[in-house]
């Protein structure tokens, strides 16, 4: 199975943390040569320290400025373009629908979906002149599955599978492959905080949700970031070149979301 990288040009966007920082570094692992954008400050020179040949710069891909900005820099970097990765995304306030502020839902879908838009129509065309390549979308379980408490998440989650799908019927022509990846409940800091809140608006303890949320999982576990990262090299290299219009889950079997 080829899932060699070598050569190929990626763009991480939010990966300096998280399931971003395991895709950049599983590039690099694999050959490519990687830029990724992030909105921390501090998490992008924690990752120069740590990996001092991905290259990277500050941008909120809610912003279309940052964005044009974040694509001049990175194709000078990268002198073109193979792999888009749109990771970047928030999670948003646990709260009930009618206690949902338009701020928090308007920010949610403007990270998450709205900036998934903004930088796949700057990477098309440079794609299409490298002859084809792929994006990679991430998206979530709760892109397949109703999320109580978590409307606006959900809503763009879903959102990026009709984007994805759509984009790959309207790039195949081009040798442009397009899919997205579904996680479930990943380890890390971002979903304590969201198990955290999610305790809070039921009133119980921080064990008791967090026993709440692998229960409905096969597996009885949560995912790790390094699983996700394999999927989108998987997908975006030879291994993967079959491949294109699909929303694959790496969730360890989720069966609902509550």
């Amino acid at each position: 199975m080829d899932t060699s990288a070598k050569c190929l040009r990626v763009l991480v966007t939010a990966g300096a943390m998280g399931i971003g920082r395991s895709i950049a570094r599983a590039f690099e692992a694999a050959g490519a040569v990687v830029y990724v954008c992030d909105v921390d400050s501090s998490a992008l020179l924690a990752l120069q320290h740590e990996a001092p040949g991905i290259a990277s710069c500050r941008a909120d891909v809610s912003s279309p400025a940052d964005v044009a900005a974040l694509f001049d820099r990175a194709l000078q970097h990268l002198g073109g373009l193979d792999v888009l990765v749109n990771n970047a995304g928030i999670a948003g306030p646990t709260v009930r629908i009618e206690d949902l502020s338009i701020e928090d839902w308007n920010r949610t879908i403007a990270v998450d979906l709205s900036g998934m838009f903004y930088c796949t129509r700057l990477a098309v065309p440079h794609l299409k002149s490298a002859g084809g390549g792929s994006i990679v979308n991430i998206s979530s379980i709760a892109g397949r599955l109703g999320y109580p408490l978590r409307s606006h998440y959900s809503a763009a989650k879903w959102g990026v599978i009709g984007f994805t799908k759509s984009l790959a019927i309207e790039l195949g022509s081009s040798s442009i492959r397009v899919n997205a990846i579904l996680p479930g409940v990943v380890e890390g800091q971002r979903v304590e905080r969201v198990v955290a809140d999610r305790a809070a608006a039921k009133g119980i303890a921080f064990e008791e949700a967090m026993s709440q949320f692998v229960a409905p999982i096969s597996l009885r576990r949560m995912v790790s970031p390094t699983e996700v990262a394999d999927m989108a090299v998987f997908l975006a290299t030879n291994a993967g070149r079959s491949i294109s219009g699909q929303a694959i889950s790496v969730c360890g079997d989720h069966g609902y979301l509550g």
